[in-house]
C-alpha cells in the first residue's frame, strides 16, 4: 500500500467588523455548562452600580472549551516570558473580578 501525505492545512481568511474590532471591557465572566455546551457570559461592573448587563455570550462545544483553555495558557505563558508574572491580587478592592460559579456561590478568580 502506497503512503499518502496528509491533507494541507486549510487557511482561513477571517475578517472583523468595525463595532467587533472596538472590543468590549469585562472584569466579570460567568462560566455555566451542560453536557453539550459551555456558555461564558462577559460583563461588566461597577463600583456603586447594583445592577451588571451581560455584554457578551460565548457558546462552545466543551472540545472547544478546552481548546480555548490550552491556547489561553499558551499565551498566558508567552506574555509572562516577556513583560513579568501577571500578579494577582485580593479581593480587597471592590471584589471585581472573573467568576466561576461553584457551590458557594462562585469562586472567584481575579
Amino acid at each position: 500500500m502506497a503512503k499518502t501525505d496528509p491533507p494541507a492545512p486549510q487557511q482561513i481568511n477571517i475578517e472583523i467588523g468595525e463595532k467587533e474590532a472596538e472590543g468590549i471591557y469585562s472584569n466579570l465572566a460567568i462560566i455555566t455548562h451542560s453536557p453539550a455546551e459551555f456558555v461564558v457570559d462577559f460583563t461588566r461592573v461597577l463600583p456603586g452600580v447594583p445592577k451588571a448587563r451581560v455584554q457578551a455570550r460565548i457558546v462552545m462545544t466543551p472540545q472547544h472549551a478546552k481548546l480555548l483553555l490550552n491556547a489561553l495558557r499558551d499565551n498566558i505563558e508567552k506574555f509572562e516570558r516577556q513583560f513579568g508574572e501577571i500578579r494577582i491580587e485580593g479581593t480587597a478592592a471592590g471584589g471585581f473580578g472573573f467568576q466561576m460559579p461553584g457551590s458557594g456561590g462562585g469562586e472567584k478568580v481575579n
